[in-house]
């Protein structure tokens, strides 16, 4: 069996890293470059740095910070935001990225996902989607979670991956910030039905919830943000639980 990896999340506003729940009430973390070089060195597998306001304000990713970022890390890079096309891409990866993820451009054209897996490869291109559980589905939300689409989660799921995704970052928007743990049943259908990595993301609040992901949920890797940002699990003590729980990762 594959290792299973922990990825940390760096959601960036004005050039800062925030935390909320549930897609509100933002709150800083602290600064991206100092949260980057610390994971790097205890163990994460993969970071992902996501300029959260970049589509909403119709702007570009910073590209002065992702360079920043990327010149302390020694693990795969992950960046999101504001990425529409293939120049948005040369310019990500120049600046020292491995792979980039995109959510509301694909959806409001999903050719780009093709586009961008000929020309780059799949396995650079990672599709995040921001979706919600109602009474009757899962809907996917556009511009960081603040507009539904009707669009029902497993089609574009679907659809991603005949495109040309090479991974799917999954975000259960009613488990976002809650520490109520991931989206398990969703993530388990999900896995069944494609056949890329499947990262889960929204929920973790303490290192059960990172096993459970991967045990029931049957996640390749698991994303969080806040338990790692202010401290409440440790990356190092995280694998070793895992570990001890017969879930392999990379010590």
């Amino acid at each position: 069996m594959l290792a299973k990896r922990i990825i940390p999340c760096l959601d960036i506003k004005d050039g800062r890293t925030v935390k909320g729940i549930n897609f509100v009430d933002l709150k800083d973390a602290g600064d991206p470059v100092e949260l980057a070089k610390a994971y790097a060195e205890q163990g994460a597998d993969e970071l992902v740095f996501l300029d959260i306001t970049a589509t909403h304000e119709k702007r570009k990713p910073l590209l002065d910070m992702v360079a920043k970022v990327a010149q302390v890390l020694n693990i795969p890079f992950t960046v999101g935001g504001g990425i529409s096309s293939c120049d948005d891409v040369d310019q990500i990866l120049k600046a020292g990225a491995d792979k980039i993820a995109i959510n509301s451009s694909a959806i409001r054209n999903p050719e780009l996902i093709t586009e961008l897996a000929n020309r780059f490869g799949s396995q650079c291109v990672v599709l995040a989607v921001d979706a919600r559980e109602t009474e009757k589905d899962w809907e996917v939300y556009l511009n960081g979670g603040r507009i539904p689409t009707g669009i029902k989660l497993y089609d574009w799921l679907l659809e991603a991956e005949r495109r040309g995704a090479g991974e799917i970052l999954f975000t259960s928007m009613n488990h976002d910030g809650t520490k109520n743990g991931f989206a398990n049943k969703a993530l388990a259908k999900i896995s069944q039905m494609i056949n890329i990595p499947l990262i889960a993301s929204g929920g973790a609040g303490c290192m059960k919830d990172f096993a459970d992901t991967f045990t029931e949920g049957k996640a390749d890797a698991a994303l969080a943000a806040s338990v790692f940002h202010y401290k409440e699990i440790e990356i190092p003590e995280l694998k070793q639980f895992l570990r001890e729980n017969n879930i392999p990762v990379r010590l």
